[in-house]
């Protein structure tokens, strides 16, 4: 399994340079003994309360890139504090990503109240994307009433020789997967815009789109 280890420290004081190069030594002696791959060791000084560091964003990209499957921390404070913790935490829930701590020597134990509170954020979430899905569908189906023809406004049709592809834009496609819209939305979606198409091939499709 591939890792990502994550030290920090909260200031540039001297003496917090011992205290990053303890987490590197400590985080890399825990992804041994759990037999993981160190892809990458970030460290950085800077506040646990500030989500804008350089850091945490080239952690995320390993993930959101699929080129790592784990995170190693110290403890939980190191990620972050307050706020951006549970931010942090969330995000990194959606992207599927394990988190090994060095103070429990293994699979991070998230404290009562902040699992409370990211099941909240979970569910607030879920409830928006849905409402966002119910907007696009209402207002999709309202233009079609209206004479709407989104057969007129194709672009970047796919094509092949023999068996006739079907159309529908791509384009489309990639925008709602940026906004979070399951397959089976983005089909449902598509279908309100008078494309006849099932969720296999709009998954299959953005897979052709990304791979070539």
């Amino acid at each position: 399994m591939n890792t990502i280890l994550y030290c920090r420290v909260s200031t540039d004081k001297k003496e917090q340079e011992t205290s990053l190069k303890r987490q590197e030594q400590e985080l890399i002696e825990l992804a041994h003994l759990n037999g993981m791959n160190v892809l990458a060791i970030i460290k950085e000084q800077a506040s646990g309360y500030e989500i804008e560091r350089d850091g945490v964003f080239e952690m995320l990209e390993y993930f959101a890139n699929e080129e790592a499957e784990c995170l190693l921390i110290q403890d939980e404070t190191r990620l972050g504090r307050g706020n951006t913790k549970i931010a942090l935490f969330h995000q990194l829930n959606k992207l599927n990503v394990s988190i090994y701590t060095g103070i429990h020597n293994g699979v991070l134990e998230l404290s009562e109240s902040d699992s409370m509170v990211l099941q909240i954020v979970g569910v607030v979430e879920e409830y928006q994307r849905k409402i966002h899905n119910i907007k696009i569908k209402r207002g999709i189906n309202k233009a079609i009433k209206e004479g709407y023809d989104p057969a007129k406004n194709l672009s970047n049709r796919n094509l092949s020789s023999g068996r006739q592809r079907k159309e529908f834009p791509i384009n489309e496609v990639v925008r709602l997967r940026g906004h979070k819209l399951t397959f089976e939305e983005i089909a449902v979606t598509l279908n309100g815009l008078g494309y006849n198409v099932s969720k296999a091939t709009v998954h299959r499709r953005y897979q052709e789109y990304h791979n070539t």
